[in-house]
């Protein structure tokens, strides 16, 4: 006999709603296509954490509920934001971003909200990829023509991201505007037409400008920084930021392959080794003198420092950061004193 309340428990375990749009939310970048065509809102929880007024709230709403304080302050954030903010459900990447995100979503179940998986291949199969996605397009009930659809506006919408990042390296948009346009594009503000919209206004007015005076061309790599003030005082020190590295890979800026081949080309999911290629690639075309590695505090990605710092050929300074809020006043000696070692 089928227990009906389990098939049930099933279904909203994985967020499974027929018939119905749902607000999502995402613990990272995930293939939106799916998301769009079944007119779903996709809304990375991440901008939501980090742009808030009060980021520090939701770190400590987290740890009143239970996350231990030597955990990643991105999760606690997380966790808050879905579940203060009335996502309908939320898809995490469980293979190929956070090591946490698993029992993230655990969590987030375990407190009634609705949870959809991912992964990324380790192995970059393209058959297993193919086949996470069709079981993704079915749990948002994406039709073949709305599929193709979406895909067109979606492949717009980054090529606008691309020129944004192109002016950056003609030093007429800065590192933070970069950042902004390029990490948005993990949900395109949850409405695509606003983001192509905006995106070419900024296009416009961006090259009207001058161009932006500095000392020093620096390129970001790690993942988005938890310091809210970074690229601002880089910027007064004399610094432009001319490469984000996560932040680029997110509008996956690969024009010559097919939408799923992009997923694969994408570097963040995968191993050291294909981020180092596009770092290497970028450092010679944007003519970067130095890095700064950017590490969150007890983030497993710390662990490949090592080997970052000991593939590239300029030097690299590693930072670290761990609850929101501005740079301490020890990391920006550190960073003044690696600019002034650069000049």
């Amino acid at each position: 006999m089928v227990n009906k309340n389990h098939n049930l428990n099933i279904i909203f375990k994985f967020g499974i709603i027929y018939g119905s749009i749902m607000r999502i939310g995402l613990t990272t970048t995930v293939p939106v296509e799916p998301i769009f065509a079944g007119n779903h809102i996709p809304t990375d929880l991440n901008n939501i954490f980090i742009t808030s007024e009060n980021p520090e709230y939701y770190v400590e709403k987290a740890e009143v509920d239970g996350f231990p304080y030597n955990s990643c302050s991105w999760i606690k954030g997380l966790y808050s934001v879905a579940l203060n903010k009335g996502f309908d459900a939320v898809i995490g990447v469980v293979r190929g971003d956070c090591s946490n995100t698993e029992s993230l979503l655990d969590f987030l179940s375990f407190k009634g909200i609705k949870v959809i998986p991912f992964s990324f291949p380790y192995d970059k199969s393209r058959k297993k990829l193919e086949d996470e996605i069709k079981r993704f397009i079915e749990l948002l009930e994406s039709n073949e023509d709305s599929m193709k659809n979406t895909i067109d506006i979606v492949d717009k919408a980054r090529r606008l991201a691309w020129i944004i990042d192109e002016l950056t390296l003609k030093d007429l948009v800065s590192g933070l505007e970069n950042h902004y346009y390029l990490v948005n594009t993990s949900d395109f503000f949850g409405d695509i037409s606003v983001y192509i919209k905006k995106a070419e206004n900024f296009i416009k007015e961006a090259n009207n400008r001058n161009k932006i005076e500095y000392n020093l061309r620096i390129g970001y790599i790690g993942v988005p920084p938890i310091f809210t003030d970074i690229y601002n005082f880089l910027e007064k020190n004399g610094v432009h930021v001319v490469f984000n590295e996560v932040q680029r890979q997110f509008s996956m800026p690969f024009p010559e392959k097919d939408w799923i081949d992009k997923y694969l080309e994408y570097t963040y999911p995968y191993t050291v080794q294909d981020r180092l290629r596009d770092i290497k690639n970028e450092i010679g075309k944007r003519k970067i003198e130095g890095i700064i590695h950017y590490v969150q505090s007890f983030c497993h990605r710390q662990i490949i420092d090592y080997i970052i710092k000991d593939s590239i050929d300029i030097p690299v300074l590693t930072i670290e950061g761990n609850r929101p809020g501005v740079l301490d006043e020890r990391t920006k000696i550190r960073i003044e004193s690696f600019i002034d070692m650069l000049l």
